[in-house]
């Protein structure tokens, strides 16, 4: 399939970038090394055309490969040496969060925006050191990135709210649905910390609580709080986030959640 695709590349002349490239398995990546080292052998020859994987193809001289790699993390080998002497190394550096938040919130109408972003950031800091470890558990820049849209959202509907009352509001939303309930008194603990004295913002609904009693009447289930709130925690993150899973164990509850949720807002905007 890799050679397929070299041959497209290497007859259109394009580029292409390989994301998370080291996550093959070492032994395709030395087949790959193998391959590359005759494109890139060609291509500095200056070769109109090669014989490549049992085939004649043109070989245009803007053709190009290049790769992303995260070393030592799990689930992803070293590159072999013969691929490794193919690249050239550019160095990445972990981004200043703060830096980045505080330009996204200013560029979203907040006011205070570095205050804010600094202590998102040392949101992030704090609970990554003292919450349990959990695989679903995320406080880098993605986790940066929907807390301030989150903020922006809410911004754009509550313009005149308390802007840390808005960030209070963003973190809670996008976080506390994936915590688990040990961890929950510890997060709370840390948001007293960093704004102390602002109150929770009440969300408005609408009509959305009265149709989620009308949708779990209809499929024969009972919305006990704990369920509700679920519930309104599955909305929250669907409005920030592109792709979610619900996880939790059999007869958790999962099913029941988005599909109440579906019949709920279905009933709205009928």
């Amino acid at each position: 399939m890799v050679a397929k695709f070299f041959k497209g590349l290497t007859s259109a002349g394009a580029w292409a970038c390989f994301d998370e490239f080291n996550r093959i398995n070492i032994e395709v990546l030395s087949v790959i090394a193998q391959q590359l080292l005759i494109l890139f052998r060609a291509k500095a020859n200056n070769d109109p055309e090669i014989i490549f994987e049992d085939s004649l193809i043109k070989m245009k001289p803007t053709f190009c490969v290049f790769i992303t790699m995260n070393p030592g993390y799990a689930g992803r080998s070293e590159l072999p040496d013969n691929l490794k002497a193919l690249f050239r190394p550019v160095a990445m550096m972990v981004p200043d969060y703060a830096l980045i938040g505080e330009i996204m919130l200013y560029s979203f109408g907040f006011l205070t925006g570095r205050d804010l972003a600094r202590k998102m950031v040392t949101t992030f800091k704090l609970s990554s050191e003292q919450l349990s470890s959990q695989d679903h558990y995320d406080y880098g820049m993605r986790a940066v990135r929907s807390v301030i849209n989150a903020a922006g959202l809410l911004k754009r509907a509550y313009p005149d709210m308390d802007e840390s009352q808005l960030l209070l509001r963003a973190l809670r939303d996008v976080n506390v649905p994936k915590f688990l309930k040990d961890d929950l008194p510890l997060f709370e603990n840390i948001m007293l910390d960093l704004f102390p004295g602002i109150k929770k913002p009440e969300a408005n609904y609408g009509g959305l609580f009265k149709s989620i009693e009308n949708s779990s009447a209809f499929y024969n289930v009972q919305p006990v709080e704990i369920f509700v709130t679920k519930i309104i925690q599955l909305y929250d993150t669907i409005q920030v986030r592109h792709g979610l899973m619900l996880v939790g164990p059999t007869g958790g509850g999962k099913t029941m959640n988005y599909r109440v949720l579906q019949h709920a807002m279905s009933a709205l905007a009928g």
